[in-house]
């Protein structure tokens, strides 16, 4: 039988440790695109987070903050809109309110898509029938033209946690497929018959044994669902369908093209939140690939 995680964490060496640290070394080595995925991700968490210490939180990121329409300075590093706000506030509250609406809803359209991914594999039968015909009729509805038409009847209820579960109601049905195709592949080996034998039930194999060996798979799904939401957050509030009252990233897109930036020719309006964008998506693709290889090792290089 495969060892489950605290077995393998409780079986483990100073030497197999160390083994480990350098295969995760050699690994992070073979895949620059991983480092520097990462090292984005992270440059941009900070940016959101140490941001924080040099702006003003009683009047930043909110109108008349400062004169309008001003090109970055010492005052506004990065200038300011045609609302008086300052950008760099702006950016920097935008985009750990962006971070969280992507990470909210792609946490909780992956939890959803595991669960149902791994009872309609492991158990069969007609929960099985039941979630693959549901999630069959999901992926035949035109999602974003549903979240759009959701986000309008709820227009002045949108708040940052409302929009998480409006992107959460439609992220569920491809990590779902996704993971029934993986334990469909898992349940027939012999280390779950062998679980089986010993007496183990369903949930404790399903929690010992199938998610361990999923975890790779996990982590590359939640990437592949981060984008996602990041993607779709991004046109609702771009077409003016998000929390007006927060500074996200896809507002700032909103108004920018509400008081015609580029018209005006305010380059460091709409060049700035393009930037981060950029960085943003770029991170995530990046840590998406090096993930997909690592979970599926016919994809590995051979080095």
């Amino acid at each position: 039988m495969v060892a489950t995680a605290s077995q393998t964490a409780t079986m483990l060496t100073p030497r197999s440790r160390v083994g480990r640290a350098t295969s995760v070394l050699r690994y992070l080595r073979r895949n620059p695109l991983l480092v520097i995925g990462l090292a984005m991700f992270v440059g941009l968490i900070l940016f959101a987070t140490v941001g924080t210490f040099f702006i003003d939180p009683a009047k930043d990121p909110y109108p008349l903050a400062g004169p309008a329409s001003k090109p970055p300075s010492a005052e506004h590093w990065f200038g300011t809109d045609a609302q008086g706000r300052d950008l760099f506030a702006v950016m920097v509250v935008g985009t750990r309110l962006s971070l969280k609406i992507g990470l909210l809803a792609g946490s909780i359209g992956l939890a959803i898509g595991i669960v149902l991914g791994l009872v309609s594999a492991f158990y069969g039968g007609w929960l099985d029938s039941v979630i693959r015909w549901i999630v069959d009729v999901m992926f035949t509805i035109p999602s974003f033209l549903v979240m759009v038409v959701i986000a309008s009847l709820l227009r002045q209820y949108i708040s940052i946690e409302n929009m998480a579960l409006i992107l959460a109601a439609f992220a569920w049905p491809g990590p779902t497929r996704a993971i029934r195709a993986q334990v469909l592949s898992l349940r027939e080996r012999e280390f779950i018959r062998l679980a089986r034998l010993s007496g183990m039930r369903g949930p404790e194999i399903i929690v010992r044994e199938l998610l361990p060996n999923l975890t790779p798979f996990l982590l590359a799904g939640f990437v592949a669902a981060l984008i996602g939401a990041v993607y779709a957050a991004l046109g609702l509030e771009m077409l003016g369908l998000g929390s007006q009252r927060e500074p996200t990233l896809g507002m700032t897109f909103f108004w920018m093209q509400r008081f015609s930036a580029l018209l005006r020719n305010l380059w460091w309006w709409w060049g700035i939140p393009i930037a981060i964008i950029c960085v943003l998506i770029l991170s995530l693709y990046f840590i998406s690939f090096s993930l997909d290889e690592w979970a599926n090792p016919r994809s590995r290089r051979s080095r």
